[in-house]
C-alpha cells in the first residue's frame, strides 16, 4: 500500500469526515457512517480511488544521498 494522500488532502478528509459524522449525529442518520471512509483514509494516508484513477496528492520524497560504503 503506497502512501497517497497529502497532507492538504488529510486535512480536508479529516474535516470533511467530522462534518458527515456530525451531521449524520444531529439528524439521527445511519448516513453520518459514510463520514468514516474520508477520516480512515486521512489516517492511513492511502486512498484505493486514487490508486485506480492514478493519482496522487503527495508530493514526491527528495532524493536520499547514497548510505556511506554505497556507491
Amino acid at each position: 500500500m503506497k502512501v497517497n494522500v497529502g497532507s492538504a488532502d488529510k486535512v480536508v478528509r479529516i474535516i470533511l469526515g467530522l462534518v458527515i459524522m456530525a451531521l449524520g449525529i444531529v439528524y439521527k442518520s445511519w448516513w453520518g457512517l459514510i463520514g468514516l471512509l474520508p477520516l480512515a483514509t486521512a489516517l492511513i494516508n492511502f486512498c484505493p480511488l486514487y490508486t485506480l484513477i492514478g493519482i496522487s496528492t503527495r508530493k514526491a520524497a527528495p532524493p536520499q544521498p547514497p548510505a556511506a560504503g554505497q556507491s
